[in-house]
Order: structure tokens, then C-alpha cells, then sequence
């Protein structure tokens, strides 16, 4: 994790309950998993290649469950999560379906994975207006 999204997930967690956790979540989740283009690439080799890129497209997201979340990033990575945040793994797995197809929407506005993607913190931001 770089100095600015330290200082950055820092400053955002400040705003606690569902938006703070949020924000820790997302950039764990992130960092963990090589950025965008990894996080894509482990939904799509669980089988979710269809949901991963209608939440890049410019059309409708493609829902997915928490127990397809818990499937795709494991029920471990998500107790480590939830031991984090003081929560339970199906709170966080719950959570994550819900965001994560709008962070990766607003990461990709022009419906690709490009070299301007990836801007969590902007993505992130977006999401708390």
C-alpha cells in the first residue's frame, strides 16, 4: 500500500460505521489481490466472468451473492476482515456484494480496463457523495 492510500484510508476510516469500514474493505481487498485488473482476474477464474465485466461495462452490474463473494475470495480472507473490522465473515461477504460491482463501475467509466482504471480512492470518494 502506497504513503497516500495509507494516509488517504486513514483519513476516510475517520468517518466510521458502514462508509469507514467500507473503505478499509475496499483497499484491503485491492491491495491483497493485485488491484483491479487482479481482483477482476480472481472473479473471473471462480467462473464469475460474466458478473466481472458487466461491473466494468457501461450497461447494468450484474449482481453477485455474499456466498459467491465467500466462494471467490475465501471464508478466511473474510474472517480476517471481519476480526478487523470487529464484525462477522457473512456481514462482511454481504457487504462486499454490495459495493464491490459500483467501486468497480466507478473505477472504469469508460466501460474498459485501461490505463486511467483503477483510481480506488476516487472510486471510493465517488461512492460516499
Amino acid at each position: 500500500m502506497g504513503l497516500f492510500d495509507r494516509i488517504a484510508g486513514a483519513a476516510l476510516g475517520k468517518l466510521g460505521g458502514d462508509k469507514g469500514a467500507m473503505v478499509q474493505i475496499a483497499m484491503d481487498l485491492f491491495n491483497q489481490n493485485g488491484g483491479l485488473e487482479g481482483v477482476l482476474e480472481k472473479f473471473k477464474a471462480a467462473g464469475f466472468a460474466a458478473e466481472a465485466a458487466s461491473w466494468v461495462g457501461k450497461g447494468e452490474n450484474l449482481p453477485i451473492s455474499a456466498e459467491q463473494i465467500t466462494q471467490v475470495l475465501g471464508s478466511d480472507t473474510l474472517a480476517n476482515i471481519a476480526t478487523k473490522l470487529g464484525t462477522s465473515p457473512s456481514d462482511i461477504g454481504n457487504k462486499i456484494a454490495e459495493y464491490l460491482p459500483q467501486v468497480i463501475d466507478k473505477m472504469t467509466p469508460n466501460g474498459e480496463v485501461d490505463a486511467n482504471s483503477g483510481n480506488l480512492m476516487s472510486a471510493l470518494l465517488g461512492l460516499l457523495k
